[in-house]
């Protein structure tokens, strides 16, 4: 596993679901790579992506979070 999906499983691990900015503050690369790893580490299904509920107009937000059945996987990755 490289760096920057290392970084990002360690801002999301052990809490709940977390919105974009929040582990965009902790890992300290930029946005456009934070959403490419995001996206990587979503299809190998060790982060869960939900969208958020939102009675407002525009881009829909989402949440992030490693899922229980990850959990083993990613603390051994790291």
């Amino acid at each position: 596993m490289e760096f920057f999906d290392e970084r990002t499983l360690a801002a999301l691990r052990g809490s709940k679901p977390r919105g974009f900015a929040s582990p965009l503050s902790e890992v300290g690369f930029s946005h456009n790579t934070l959403q490419q790893h995001l996206d990587r580490l979503v299809a190998r299904g060790l982060v869960v992506k939900e969208k958020m509920a939102s009675n407002s107009l525009g881009r829909p937000k989402f949440t992030y979070h490693v899922p229980s059945t990850a959990t083993k996987q990613v603390t051994t990755a790291l």
